[in-house]
């Protein structure tokens, strides 16, 4: 997991949503077992919230992290929960047993390479779960692989590591999700954070990523 900098790639920058979307989705009975994973599906954008109701409804654990966005009419504003990665939501689930995920209408894809699924670390679940819990300012950012990498040490997002970045003068620590190629920023005190050595970061191979189709097959 990695802190960077804002935007999305041009393909996957739809962030309208129908109604209010759910931010930390509770477990679900399916949510224990070793054989399991945390893995990203593609859905239908705009259809985020629905189908993450609808997988809890099969009984498997769902993340679908959101961010607050403040929309503004000709006459009023509202302020909307808006999916921080649009078109993707996580899914913990046994690899295997996917056939009940794949026919849920809206989900379109299990992200991997080729027919095999990638996992998505349990670390990044865990340091998204605590960004999108934190109460801090959030927003979608690009993703990026460079600069210089801190830690959290004080306050709500004590522990999150990622990249320091600074914008117009306020400082953010972006995370990002590589298998998705997306970042979140958190705006954080600089007095609460401190470098991270080369030699304890974790490093992501960075290979050509192809979707897992429907097939159900093993």
């Amino acid at each position: 997991m990695t802190l960077t900098a804002i935007a999305y790639r041009e393909s996957l920058t739809n962030t309208r949503t129908d109604g209010k979307l759910d931010g930390l989705l509770n477990k679900s009975e399916a949510g224990s077992g070793a054989s399991l994973a945390w893995y990203a599906l593609q859905v239908r954008s705009r259809k985020e919230s629905y189908v993450a109701s609808q997988i809890l409804g099969q009984g498997f654990e769902c993340f679908l992290p959101t961010y607050k966005s403040i929309r503004h009419w000709s006459d009023r504003k509202k302020e909307l929960e808006q999916p921080l990665f649009p078109g993707y939501l996580f899914c913990r689930f046994e690899f295997q047993a996917r056939r009940p995920l794949v026919t849920i209408p809206g989900v379109l894809q299990i992200l991997g390479n080729g027919r095999v699924g990638i996992p998505v670390p349990d670390d990044d679940i865990s340091s998204l779960r605590l960004a999108v819990s934190s109460g801090m300012p959030k927003q979608p950012w690009p993703y990026l692989e460079v600069g210089q990498r801190v830690r959290v040490n004080y306050g709500t997002l004590t522990g999150l590591e990622g990249i320091l970045v600074n914008v117009k003068g306020n400082h953010r620590v972006v995370l990002s999700v590589t298998l998705l190629q997306r970042s979140v920023a958190m705006e954080v005190d600089i007095a609460w954070l401190s470098p991270v050595s080369e030699a304890g970061r974790r490093t992501v191979s960075q290979g050509i990523l192809c979707p897992v189709g429907a097939t159900l097959g093993s």
